[in-house]
């Protein structure tokens, strides 16, 4: 199945969402905020089956993961609209959070802002070495309305999270890695992702 936001694959082991731009920068419009919370929604509710009971990977490609909220997009929401946007995204990140089996962020290169948001809603988040985190939305008078604060102060070590997001710093892998951000760094973070849940089968099995 392909849209012009995703990719998605189904395998025998696991499901496959890669998020596809034509700028390659998998910015999280509104249309593609929506294209992937319907696929979810899609995959949620339907009947039990060995679709929507396997793990999950979602990614971008070498570069990107996502940087984000198209920051032109945002400035020109209303108020309402802003809420809607919020909330649209909000369900997205709940979706992701209730689906029923393991999900995986597998990241190379930047994973900014919403994609960040976008990360840290998975269970696991296996890295490439040139892998940037960050939410510089506070450099730009914004914070984020996706429940990134919450979930990286779960995640990481004290004092970190209010750093990240009120500092608008960046993380490169190795630090990623070592304040918990992330699971593991891996050379094909995809290829790492499915070995995992190959391993994690053949236990279960």
């Amino acid at each position: 199945m392909q849209s012009e936001h995703f990719i998605f694959e189904s395998r025998d082991e696991c499901s496959i969402i890669r998020l596809i731009s034509a700028d390659r920068m998998n910015r999280l419009t509104l249309a593609r905020v929506q294209s992937l919370r319907t696929l979810m929604e899609e995959l949620t509710e339907a009947p039990t089956t060995k679709t929507n009971c396997k793990p999950l990977i979602i990614t971008g490609n070498d570069q990107y993961f996502s940087v984000g909220a198209d920051l032109n997009e945002v400035a020109a929401l209303t108020p309402v609209n802003a809420l809607d946007f919020a909330k649209s995204g909000q369900e997205l990140m709940t979706l992701i959070d209730n689906f029923p089996a393991p999900v995986y962020a597998a990241v190379s290169g930047y994973c900014m802002g919403g994609g960040l948001d976008l990360a840290l809603v998975c269970d696991f988040r296996v890295c490439g070495a040139n892998a940037v985190f960050g939410h510089r939305g506070a450099s730009l008078g914004l914070i984020t309305g996706w429940g990134g604060t919450q979930r990286l102060a779960s995640f990481v070590r004290r004092g970190k999270a209010p750093q990240m997001f009120a500092g608008a710093e960046q993380l490169r892998a190795r630090d990623a890695l070592e304040i918990g951000l992330i699971s593991e760094i891996a050379t094909g973070p995809l290829r790492r992702c499915f070995d995992l849940i190959c391993d994690r089968t053949a236990k279960l099995d």
